[in-house]
């Protein structure tokens, strides 16, 4: 018997020992930005590098104007324990531009107003150790209406959306101009989540 207790002991001594637990271990930012912050994500042949470290990306899709801002920091903690490590978001500029020149990123007083304030959703996927894909459009698909464009660029006489039409790109110059104003400080190589940006769906 006494044998059969020092063999168990000596098995299970070595997994004791070699336990960590979670609250250990760095979160994936802290990883990443160990010793500070010399690149953004690239891909490297095979894979890709955030930081110049190894990176695999597990992502997940979260549109924050589909949900309640009352709701981000759930929805975004169950996507982490889940085991992702990115969401990816889509930007609907008929949301953000409901008129020709009034925006709303959170504070424009429009009726969507409690679901558009991205840069505090983006803050918030950070503080759940998320990294943040953004997808800008202008066109998002999404089974969104006129793939998130704005209905009032058709007032616009012989307007080509999706196309290098003068007047579509002015109006995305615009927003875009808006929008990465509120982007910029939140990419990764600027202390935030933000590590890639995709243009057109």
């Amino acid at each position: 018997m006494a044998k059969l207790f020092l063999l168990c002991l000596f098995s299970i001594l070595p997994a004791l020992f070699c336990w960590v637990s979670s609250a250990d271990l760095p979160t994936n930012y802290e990883y990443f930005t160990e010793g500070g912050i010399v690149a953004g994500l690239n891909a490297d042949q095979r894979y890709f590098k955030l930081n110049e470290k190894e990176i695999t990306i597990f992502s997940g899709a979260f549109h924050y104007f589909r949900v309640h801002s009352s709701q981000w920091r759930d929805r975004l903690r169950k996507m982490r324990a889940a085991g992702l490590n990115t969401i990816e978001t889509y930007v609907s500029w008929n949301l953000h531009e409901y008129h020709s020149g009034a925006f709303d990123f959170g504070h424009g007083g429009s009726d969507f107003e409690e679901f558009l304030d991205i840069a505090e959703f983006i803050k918030i996927a950070q503080e759940e150790d998320l990294f943040v894909l953004v997808r800008a459009g202008p066109y998002i698909c999404s089974e969104w209406e006129f793939g998130g464009l704005p209905s009032w660029l058709l007032r616009e006489k012989d307007i080509k959306v999706r196309t290098s039409d003068e007047v579509f790109l002015k109006y995305v110059a615009r927003f875009w101009g808006e929008l990465l104003q509120i982007l910029e400080p939140l990419q990764f190589t600027n202390g935030g989540p933000i590590i890639a940006f995709q243009v057109e769906n």
